[in-house]
């Protein structure tokens, strides 16, 4: 009796404590939106955020703490959603106070939903056969090629010179300069070293450090040391 009434009790409790309102198309097509296991609960730990704690921008800190995974394995995940189009990082300024924030925008993610669903890949009723299931399930898991050799080194080089897990809006600086300026990791990296070599670990500061490279047809590290031994010796 008394082990009912300790059941009873932490049902109650677990009840009270707030209950998460997600899309049930979701659970049934994140595989075939190629999304692994991470960040599909990823994407649900943001909805849980968002609706139970008002807290629509929770650093990538908490999340690592929510999902038990190291820096770099969150830093990877977010930077794919992010890349992907799942989810977006908006600017918002409170009317009040004049105070600027960033917030996860998660349209992207149910606009990819509703178009899955339409192109019936994923039938509504969600009755797919076992073998579209398995065939799902076989391939989904399996990041890219770039992402497992490069990414998460990157990410992990940077929380270990900054000593500290990065932002959301660190992630999405590093993602910008390898999908939308092309800078290779390892000048990406050169980068970094050369901001650490001039006390300025900051990332507006290895932001023009590379701009200035670009500028000036720097394509790998031995341009790069070329470049800067030319800078300080003032020829």
């Amino acid at each position: 009796m008394n082990d009912r009434n300790a059941l009873a009790q932490g049902l109650a409790a677990a009840y009270s404590d707030g209950a998460v309102s997600l899309p049930y198309a979701l659970l049934r097509s994140y595989r075939s939106l190629k999304l692994t296991d991470t960040e599909c609960m990823m994407l649900i730990q943001l909805m849980a955020y968002r609706q139970l704690e008002q807290n629509e921008f929770p650093t990538m800190e908490q999340l690592q703490v929510r999902l038990g995974a190291t820096p770099d394995a969150i830093g990877q995940a977010m930077q794919k959603l992010v890349k992907n189009g799942f989810v977006t990082i908006d600017e918002v300024v409170d009317p009040g106070s004049g105070v600027h924030a960033e917030k996860y925008n998660l349209n992207g993610l149910f606009q990819k939903i509703a178009a899955l669903l339409a192109s019936g890949e994923v039938p509504l009723g969600g009755q797919g056969s076992s073998e579209e299931e398995a065939e799902r399930a076989s391939g989904l898991s399996i990041p890219s090629a770039a992402s497992q050799a490069a990414e998460p080194n990157l990410f992990g080089v940077f929380e270990q010179e900054f000593g500290r897990p990065l932002t959301p809006m660190e992630c999405e600086t590093i993602n910008g300069w390898l999908d939308n300026d092309g800078y290779p990791n390892e000048l990406i990296l050169f980068a970094l070293k050369e901001s650490v070599f001039a006390g300025k670990l900051h990332f507006r500061y290895i932001d023009r450090i590379l701009l200035e490279w670009s500028r000036n047809r720097v394509n790998s590290v031995d341009d790069a040391r070329a470049h800067a031994q030319k800078f300080r010796t003032g020829r």
